[in-house]
């Protein structure tokens, strides 16, 4: 790795919406400073970033590439992340391994779904933020509208530092808006016209400055070129450059916006904490060690690669050092540097860089390394779930570990054990997320599964309260089975202290109460006389526990409410702890289908952008849907925010409706909200299957 000073590493993801040409970017950066030999492309599947072979074969990113350069005394490393808001964990883990993020614009689309997402997303983990307008190659631009697009949607910080010599065919070149030479003859936009506002927005930060210069004393270029950074670590100023990276026009000028305007490691204020104390963090070599793991990747030699950035202090080959994911300190193995695919041996990794470590089990995407604590990144919740299992009988072992590989590379894939359902469900971010999941673990695992819509698990529960009774008797010569056992059913409400509503209110003669918190459930033992011997108490209890995992109508969970066990009848000699327990099993399933029982279904709070053209469509489906509408927010750029909330049944394929709906500008994120009594007509098909289902199963 060159020995470069932290003022002198400037590290930065590329983003932006897809198709925008970031991997052509990246790859032309490469070739163009040397720091490989190629002649790379997308299309041609010969990308030196776009290695993977559902990379080669879809011809888009689907993970980050981390790669490096050395430029001008400068050391950039460079992540070029996926363009879909499908993969987004990707480049949200990326984020907060970097210093600054290059949000690459397509000239001729726009500002675009992921655009916004990512430049959100830039904000929250704290980066300098730069813009390129690429593609300016294309025709039918109108780069003033899409300037004032930009300026609108996040404000007038967003500022030219550079303007395009024509556009299409005829786009040459770009004029400098901070340096502004004596011809600008064929520029767009009059540079000087925005040469006053780009210093306003740099010397903004400095009052100082600020006071001379509304005085009439212009800043010097030393001050210009100091406070330059400042602005952007303080968010002032977000420089806007052109280019077109297919043709090599623009490129010198946005290296050159990167090491001038792109934020090192020093320049960048963070904070860590030890012991409960909040600190500030510098980009120290000799500082204590604090370090992440932003990325992890499983190479097809499953070779699990771990990416760390060091924002303090060092790390060295045979380190020991504390994880966060381990109870124990760690010994390090070799550190490596990246440039994509291929990987080469470094002795440190010191504060301001980014290595790997091969082969470590103990780390993880999110492990930090040291005795101080980082703010934990948030990732989003994964909304599609599909039902996984192997084609073939005797692979489940062999899914299972396949599977937890792409858990460890992709933190936005998440696997889920329904206990009620039985399933194994895998859940990303779009149906394309799951497809890409199924492809890799094709090719690299040899491992072909069978998908299906995973069972929504509903749950089940009673709206009246009820009594009734039950009496096993068995005989069949030598010693018969006696349990009977008496109950009374009642609703019990979440939210209901069950010892308040036990001993203090309805139970005057209570002996003892249970409160299961899982299934919010209460039982009581009111039993006097000695009718039920106390010994057989607990047989009756998991009797119960049995019907609220198994369900009484529809084979789902029980929640949500109480038995009172009042009264009931032994023999000293046929009665027997399995007796009393199929008792409980039947008096519950007896006096449940007697107290008005019903399905609950899970809702939940979704919140659907869209743009402001579609709102009344959202509004018209989610109420076909039996969504209860909570109005709607401005979400900047001509996009609306709708809030709902609405059964998860109703939403699970949401993703391809909404995309249809707004020709692919929608986007939404969900959460559980609350279980509610589904309408009785989608209960009776529900009940209906469920026992055509356990009558198949007899």
């Amino acid at each position: 790795m060159a020995n470069v000073q932290v003022q002198d590493i400037r590290n930065l993801v590329v983003c932006g919406h897809g198709s925008t040409g970031k991997t052509t970017m990246v790859d032309r950066l490469l070739v163009k400073t040397g720091a490989v030999n190629a002649n790379p492309s997308v299309d041609d599947g010969t990308s030196i970033c776009d290695f993977d072979p559902e990379e080669k074969e879809h011809k888009y990113s689907i993970e980050t590439a981390v790669t490096h350069i050395n430029h001008n005394g400068k050391r950039l490393n460079v992540i070029d992340a996926p363009g879909y808001p499908d993969f987004i964990g990707h480049t949200i883990g990326a984020l907060h391994g970097v210093d600054n993020a290059l949000i690459v614009i397509n000239a001729h689309s726009g500002i675009e779904v992921n655009t916004r997402r990512v430049f959100q997303e830039a904000e929250k983990a704290g980066v300098g933020r730069l813009i390129a307008i690429n593609k300016m190659d294309e025709e039918n631009i109108d780069f003033p509208a899409l300037v004032s697009d930009i300026q609108e949607l996040w404000g007038g910080r967003c500022v030219l530092l550079n303007v395009p010599v024509g556009q299409g065919a005829d786009f040459k070149g770009v004029v400098s808006t901070l340096d502004v030479p004596d011809d600008t003859s064929g520029a767009l936009i009059d540079p000087n016209e925005i040469h006053d506002a780009l210093i306003e927005s740099i010397i903004e930060v400095d009052e100082g400055v600020m006071e001379k210069y509304l005085e009439g004393e212009l800043p010097t270029a030393e001050e210009l070129s100091k406070l330059i950074t400042q602005a952007v670590a303080s968010g002032s100023l977000i420089p806007i450059v052109c280019c077109s990276a297919k043709n090599d026009v623009g490129l010198d000028e946005l290296l050159e916006a990167i090491e001038t305007c792109g934020l090192s490691p020093a320049d960048l204020p963070r904070t860590a904490a030890k012991e409960g104390e909040e600190v500030e963090l510098r980009a120290d070599p000799t500082g204590p060690l604090v370090a992440r793991v932003f990325k992890t990747r499983i190479d097809p030699f499953v070779q699990k690669l771990s990416f760390i950035r060091v924002f303090s202090g060092q790390i060295k080959k045979d380190d020991t050092v504390h994880a966060s994911s381990q109870r124990k300190g760690v010994k390090l193995g070799p550190l490596l540097e990246v440039q994509a695919s291929e990987t080469a041996a470094v002795d440190v990794g010191s504060a301001g860089e980014i290595v790997a470590i091969a082969k470590m089990d103990e780390l993880h995407t999110g492990t930090v390394l040291g005795d101080h604590t980082l703010p934990p990144v948030g990732y989003p919740r994964p909304m599609v779930g599909l039902a996984v299992t192997p084609k073939s009988r005797g692979d489940e072992g062999k899914l299972s570990g396949a599977l937890h590989k792409l858990v460890e590379e992709d933190p936005t894939f998440v696997l889920d054990r329904d206990a009620q359902t039985k399933e194994l469900v895998m859940m990303g971010m779009s149906e394309l997320h799951l497809a890409v999941i199924q492809q890799r673990l094709a090719r690299r695992d040899k491992l072909e599964i069978d998908t299906k819509e995973p069972k929504i698990p509903f749950r089940e529960t009673i709206q009246q309260t009820a009594e009734g009774s039950y009496r096993h008797k068995k005989q069949s010569g030598g010693r018969g089975q006696f349990g009977e056992v008496h109950i009374r059913m009642f609703p019990f409400p979440r939210g209901t202290d069950p010892e308040e509503f036990c001993v203090k209110s309805r139970f005057p003669s209570i002996k003892d109460f249970h409160y299961d918190e899982d299934h919010n459930f209460v039982w009581v033992d009111s039993i006097v006389g000695g009718v039920i011997p106390g010994n057989f108490m607990p047989a009756i209890e998991k009797g119960f526990k049995e019907r609220l995992e198994g369900g009484a109508i529809a084979g789902y969970m029980v929640q949500d409410l109480g038995i009172e066990v009042h009264f009931g009848k032994f023999h000293p000699v046929d009665s027997s702890e399995a007796a009393f327990k199929t008792a409980a099993r039947m008096v519950f399933r007896e006096v449940f289908e007697q107290a008005r029982p019903c399905l609950l279904e899970p809702v939940v709070q979704i919140a659907i952008t869209v743009p402001e053209a579609s709102v009344g469509d959202v509004y018209s489906d989610m109420s076909s849907r039996g969504g209860h509408l909570q109005g709607s927010d401005a979400a900047g750029g001509g996009m609306q925010t709708v809030n709902a909330e609405v059964p998860l049944r109703e939403v699970t394929t949401y993703a391809r409706t909404l995309s249809s709906m707004t020709g692919g500008q929608g986007s939404y994120s969900m959460e559980f909200s609350h279980y509610d009594v589904m309408p009785a007509n989608i209960q009776q098909e529900i009940i209906a299957k469920s026992k055509i289902e356990d009558e198949e199963d007899d």
